[in-house]
């Protein structure tokens, strides 16, 4: 069997129904007793759902959270976090409020959103975090991650305009059909380059390794494993970049992925 899959979140372990399947957590839950470290390798933070996520998939391993701008070991709470230059982020806020976008701040554990937009309240809910509207400046700590929450129809003008030292990871998920999200990290920060320090940390060659995904935001992380899936469901990108191709999420593909992991 290969030593670490890597699991993606929204469209990969999460449905349409905002839920994982039982015969998903079956497999991984098997792959993990049998010795394969799971990685959770989302874009949410390490909080609410993901961070429940995380501790079923491997409770005292680490994993990827803010596309690669958070990689935490959810036992210890230890974490290797990639920080967003604050010149950087003051522009960011300083666009937000300017143009009225939905922009939120991060910091490893804690969030900021200053929009009472439903996009926004209903982002909160997708987080399992409750909606508190906070200055976009106010977290204490590290801010390691913004994001954009735009409708689609925005995408393509938001995407084109000059981000210098940053890095953009758009993604979708199933259970928000209507937003895009654009995570914004430090350049050079991605799920692909927290992917080889977990690897490294465990000790595992990349070439024995799985990622499973469906959205641009994988493609960093597909590119480094020597076994990248693409779920039914994934965008042109992500198949693309994939060397297998599993079922749909509300089909169990990662189930049949994992089963694959099992195998090689």
């Amino acid at each position: 069997m290969l030593g670490m899959i890597c699991v993606d979140v929204d469209g990969t372990l999460v449905g349409s129904g905002g839920v994982a399947l039982p015969e998903v957590w079956a497999a991984l839950s098997e792959a993990r007793a049998a010795g394969m470290r799971v990685v959770l390798c989302s874009g949410r933070p390490a909080v609410g759902h993901a961070l429940d996520y995380a501790r079923r998939l491997d409770p005292d391993g680490w994993h990827v959270f803010q596309n690669g701008a958070s990689i935490v070991n959810v036992a210890s709470g230890e974490s290797r976090s990639e920080e967003l230059p604050q010149e950087l982020l003051l522009k960011l806020v300083a666009e937000a409020r300017s143009t009225g976008r939905i922009l939120e701040t991060y910091t490893d554990r804690e969030y900021a959103v200053e929009s009472t937009a439903p996009a926004a309240v209903a982002h909160a809910d997708l987080l399992g975090l409750p909606f508190e509207p906070r200055d976009l400046l106010s977290l204490p700590g590290t801010v390691v991650r913004a994001q954009w929450l735009i409708p689609y129809s925005e995408a393509d003008a938001l995407l084109a305009e000059p981000h210098p030292g940053l890095q953009l990871h758009p993604a979708g998920s199933p259970v928000m059909p209507e937003t895009l999200f654009v995570s914004v990290t430090r350049e050079g920060v991605s799920k692909g380059s927290a992917v080889r320090r977990v690897a490294d940390i465990y000790g595992i060659s990349l070439q024995r390794a799985m990622m499973v995904g469906d959205g641009h935001n994988d493609v960093t992380a597909m590119q480094v494993v020597g076994y990248p899936v693409a779920m039914g469901n994934a965008d042109k990108e992500a198949r693309a970049a994939a060397r297998y191709h599993v079922a749909d999420v509300d089909a169990g593909g990662l189930a049949e992925a994992a089963a694959l992991a099992m195998r090689e």
